[in-house]
This record gives C-alpha cells, structure tokens and sequence, in this order.
C-alpha cells in the first residue's frame, strides 16, 4: 500500500482492532464475572468454552483487518500436519506486538486456541484483563533477584501460578503459548542482558519447564515458532496498523515431549542445568535461523 493511504489504514486498522477488541472481551469479561460468583467445575468449563469462541472471533475480525487494509505475502513452513485436536506448548522469539496478532491469525484454523503466559500488569487492563482470566490464561509476576533478598517468602509464587493454570487445561486442547525470552527484543535488551546471541535475549526456563511438568503427559509436541519481518524490522506493529507489513515468515519445528525434559525444575539441580542446556541449543538453532532467513529475503526484496 502506498504511504499516501498508511495514515487512514493506521486509523482504520486502529479503530477496528478497538471496536473488536471490546465486542469481544466484553461478553468475556462477563463471562469471567459469572466464573468468580460460581466457582464451581461445570461453570468454569462451560466459560472457558465460551472464551474460546469469542476469541477466535476476535482471530477472525484481525484476519479480516489485516485483509482488508494491506496485503501481507504469509510464508510459513511446518504446519500442516498440526491439528485442533491436539495439546501443544508453543515457544517462540518476541519481536513485538506483532506477534500476538501474527500467531492468532496464521495458526487459528490449525491448532486449539492460544493460551499466553501474561505479564501480571496486564490483569488490570478494563475487560481484557478479566476476558483473559476467564481463559484460564497464566499471570506472571516476575520478581527480581534484589526483591527476593528482601522479600524470600515470594519466591516460588509465579511458579505456584503457573502450575495451577496449567492444570485447568487438562479438560480441552489447548495451546499454551510462551515468549520465552520474557521480553520483546530490542538491541538495547541484548545488551543489559549480555545475549550470547545476535538475534535473541536469552530464554527463560522455568515457566515452560512447569508446564512440562504438569502437562508433559498431556502435550502432543512442543511447537518451536520462529518469525520474522523481512521488510519491517524496525517497527513492525506500526507498519502492520499502517498496511505496510509486506511479508511474514513463520517456521514451525516440532519436537517430542518425552521424560528427558521433564523434571523437577525446582528441587532438582541437575534436571535444572539439563533443561537449561536444552533450551539453549534450541535457541542457538534459532538464532542461525534468523540469521539465514535474514541472508534469504535480503535477497529476494519485493
């Protein structure tokens, strides 16, 4: 789309994402509203049904906007044999908010409705923050090293969080969905963080290495989400609101869910250091990845 027409596909794309957004959040939230005064097992089932269905309308109504303001060229590699039928843990590179948007409208028809791992400030958004705690969606609270000193008895309490909404997800398919490096990437971040990486921050174990624990059984595959934004790198939201997002690569590797990789993450150091090294490598194989998609595409500029 030419950049004459970006400033009213922005608007478009902005006031249809908020006019959707409450559409559908609202009927959750209230949803939600009704799972805290019945607190009981069909009640729960019956709104988490019913969250799904809002949100893959809300998936709709952002395949429909992408549509209808832009035209985006989809390269994806690795996802015709997923099915809706199946449990999966999805890990993938956070570049923005992009993302998000991204894995609900390319994977919507191809896997269970996406679960996030959300960071706990997100709870107290209007609507949203209540719809996704009606979704059984995982709030993270992530406390630094200093706070724990001075405060001991809090550690371990995003942990506990997590292993209570994983275990709400044993009654449908589901697919929990976990940026791993815990933060959206951005050079700056790959420096406070020392990154041994050229395109990643380093990943964060604990959270998936939970679920594993307590889903592990459970899970079909865990789904190993690279994506990148061959002519948007630099601000890749922007330009999707503004229909200037021209391409969207996303390879999906899947990898087994065996008693290797799943342990006590907490107690068991050895186990830890085993996940760690596991994720790693995984990492290390993304980031070559981006690195040869990046020599790809550079080649191939529309």
């Amino acid at each position: 789309m030419p950049n004459l027409f970006a400033p009213i596909a922005f608007l478009i794309s902005t006031a249809l994402t908020i006019l959707f957004t409450i559409v559908c959040s609202v009927p959750m939230a209230i949803a939600g509203l009704l799972k805290l005064i019945l607190p009981i097992p069909v009640v729960s089932r019956g709104v988490s049904a019913f969250c799904n269905a809002m949100m893959y309308c809300w998936c709709l109504s952002l395949a429909f906007i992408l549509k209808s303001t832009g035209r985006i060229e989809w390269n994806i590699e690795g996802a015709d044999s997923l099915s809706k039928d199946s449990w999966y843990l999805l890990i993938s590179n956070h570049k923005s908010w992009t993302d998000i948007v991204v894995l609900c409208v390319a994977l919507r028809d191809r896997i269970p409705m996406n679960k996030y791992f959300l960071k706990q400030q997100l709870a107290w958004v209007p609507f949203i923050g209540l719809a996704c705690w009606a979704m059984d969606m995982p709030f993270m609270r992530r406390y630094s090293r200093a706070y724990l000193l001075k405060h001991p008895e809090k550690r371990g309490k995003d942990i506990e969080t997590t292993r209570r909404s994983c275990e709400k997800f044993r009654h449908h398919p589901t697919t929990i969905v976990n940026f791993v490096e815990g933060s959206r990437f951005t050079e700056q971040k790959k420096q406070e963080t020392k990154s041994p990486y050229e395109n990643l921050l380093p990943p964060k174990s604990a959270g998936i290495a939970l679920a594993l624990n307590v889903l592990g059984s459970q899970f079909d595959r865990i789904l190993n989400v690279t994506l990148y934004y061959p002519d948007n790198q630099e601000k890749p939201f922007l330009d999707l609101l503004c229909g200037r997002m021209k391409r969207v690569v996303m390879r999906i590797e899947t990898l087994p869910v065996d008693d290797s990789i799943r342990g006590d993450y907490l107690n068991d150091k050895a186990y830890k250091r085993q996940f760690q090294l596991w994720l790693h490598n995984i990492w290390l194989r993304k980031d070559e990845q981006l690195n040869a998609l990046k020599a790809l595409f550079s080649s191939k500029r529309p």
